[in-house]
Order: C-alpha cells, then structure tokens, then sequence
C-alpha cells in the first residue's frame, strides 16, 4: 500500500471485513452515482498478491455476492485456500528440478522418440 491509497482509504474507506489472511477489504462511505456500483478494495498484508484473496472475498470484490461469502458454507472436498507460491521457497519443485539436486530418475524405456518419415 502506498501513501496515495492509505489517504484515499482514511477519507473515502468504510472498512467490511477481514480475511483469514490479514488482508482487509473496504467499500466507498458514500452513495454511488445513479446507475453505478459502489466502489470495492483491498489493502493485502504483506505482499500485494491477488492470489491472496480468497473465493468468498473475490466474488464480494467483482460484485457477484453482495455480501462477502461465509467462509464455513464450503464442501468437504474443498482444500483450504493458498495464495500462489510460485517464486517462493514453497514452490513446488518436482524430482528432477535442479533447486532440488537436478537428478532425474533413469528412463524406464517406455518412450520411443518420434521420427519423421
């Protein structure tokens, strides 16, 4: 966040909620103009990643639920949400990756190259 928008969130901001993450998600304090949607933000914890948001905030954000979604209203196969790890230290790496020692396991003989006729 940058001084620009913690000005902006201060004068114009009511703040909605927060996630299980820290990020707080904020709407404008007044009414909008005829024909128009009030305006929605968020203000991450940490590093500005929209991955960080997850699915019952970014429907609340892109105005498809008016109101931001019960986190406990999910399935049992739903995994709990992560933000993308790409870049990190978390990242995965498959066997073979060379941050991961690059020794692949041999070919088991089952490929045969393609040549063109």
């Amino acid at each position: 966040m940058n001084i620009g928008t913690a000005i902006y969130t201060w004068l114009n901001g009511r703040e909605v909620g927060q996630d299980q993450f820290g990020n707080r998600y904020f709407e404008h304090k007044s009414e909008p103009a005829r024909g128009q949607r009030r305006k929605r933000w968020v203000i991450y914890k940490g590093i500005d990643e929209a991955s960080k948001v997850p699915a019952e905030w970014h429907a609340w954000l892109h105005y498809t639920a008016e109101a931001p979604l019960a986190a406990d209203q999910g399935f049992e196969w739903q995994k709990e949400h992560l933000p993308n790890l790409t870049g990190t230290r978390y990242a995965y790496r498959p066997p073979g990756h060379v941050l991961e020692g690059g020794k692949r396991a041999p070919a088991t003989g089952d490929y045969e190259a393609w040549t063109p006729n």
